[in-house]
């Protein structure tokens, strides 16, 4: 009976098998890095799907700057407003996704799933980074026009339609005037602009009656006397304008928005460059003069892991579906 165990190799033998298998290792070692390349290898883009001037516009860019520091890569914000944030949506989808095109979502988003018939589903298509900020809107009416108060707008509303101005459609703003439209039981049209200077614009042409938008964006025209505010959406009053009531407390039972602004990345991404910029996030959103400059703009700063944010991002969603259901108000 023959023996078929193998004969021990040579230890010479051993010694150049080795020596090949090391050379060939090393050999592959440059492809492997060229096929995972480090990242960021390259700026990053940020699209917001609004104008430049608004609140997401500014607070991204202050935030961009940042993240950039920690990335080691410039952060570039790409403004892309219009038709409900699909622009901005399909420039996302269309980039290579590799980490380097990233995009901001808002609350806006999860209303619009209701509102909208969208090319794409905000919830599958894009991942979560990190939310950003959290935020409430303000019913801004012109100084000198005549309407004091909250009442004395749905006074108005009784003796004639209104025109409310927001940004652009599917935006928080164009949506939580909406539902104030049918909450607030009044005749009005919504009258979307691409960019918040537009809205300003309009309001003190009289073009519109009022304006929903945050403070933020309008801080300077609020406390410079040129428009005022007559009520808040939060459920509760904001500590940088403790004056202001909020909508339920002025007559409007039922009514409360608190906006968010969050990054996201198209699905496949991956997970390392996620993990990337998350963690440089909530290193930014600690830093004293990023936190006080975001307070200052009226929002508060707060990061989150991406499980967080999609948890909040389907907590809204079905509760603005809820919301629109009961209210009528049709898909668009």
């Amino acid at each position: 009976m023959h023996d078929l165990t193998p004969a021990p190799a040579h230890p010479r033998r051993r010694a150049l098998i080795a020596g090949a298998l090391a050379s060939g290792l090393m050999a592959a070692a440059p492809f492997a890095a060229q096929a995972q390349p480090s990242f960021p290898s390259q700026p990053v883009k940020v699209i917001v799907p609004f104008g430049p001037g608004g609140l997401a516009d500014i607070s991204m860019r202050l935030v961009a700057q940042k993240l950039g520091e920690r990335l080691g890569q410039p952060m570039v914000v790409e403004n892309r407003p219009g038709a409900g944030g699909v622009v901005a949506a399909n420039a996302a989808l269309n980039a290579p996704r590799d980490g380097h095109t990233l995009i901001l979502f808002s609350n806006g988003t999860a209303i619009s799933k209701s509102l909208f018939k969208l090319a794409n589903d905000p919830e599958t298509d894009f991942v979560p980074i990190s939310s950003m900020a959290y935020f409430d809107l303000i019913l801004l009416v012109k100084a000198d026009g005549g309407v004091p108060d909250l009442a004395s707008l749905l006074a108005l509303s009784r003796r004639r339609p209104l025109n409310i101005g927001t940004i652009n459609p599917g935006s928080t703003q164009n949506l939580s005037a909406e539902l104030f439209k049918s909450v607030a039981k009044i005749e009005a049209t919504v009258i979307p602009f691409k960019s918040t200077p537009e809205v300003l614009t309009a309001l003190m042409r009289g073009d519109v009656d009022v304006g929903f938008e945050s403070y933020a964006a309008l801080k300077g025209a609020v406390n410079g006397g040129q428009v005022r505010a007559i009520a808040a959406t939060a459920g509760a009053r904001s500590p940088w304008l403790p004056q202001v009531p909020t909508v339920r407390e002025a007559g409007v039972a039922g009514y409360e928005v608190t906006g968010w602004n969050a990054l996201y990345a198209p699905a496949g991404t991956p997970s390392a460059a996620v993990q990337a910029v998350n963690a440089a996030m909530q290193e930014v959103m600690q830093l004293p003069d990023v936190r006080q400059r975001l307070l200052q703009l009226g929002t508060e700063p707060r990061a989150s892991s991406p499980a967080d944010m999609a948890a909040v991002f389907k907590r809204d969603a079905a509760k603005w579906a809820e919301v629109i259901r009961r209210a009528g108000i049709q898909m668009q």
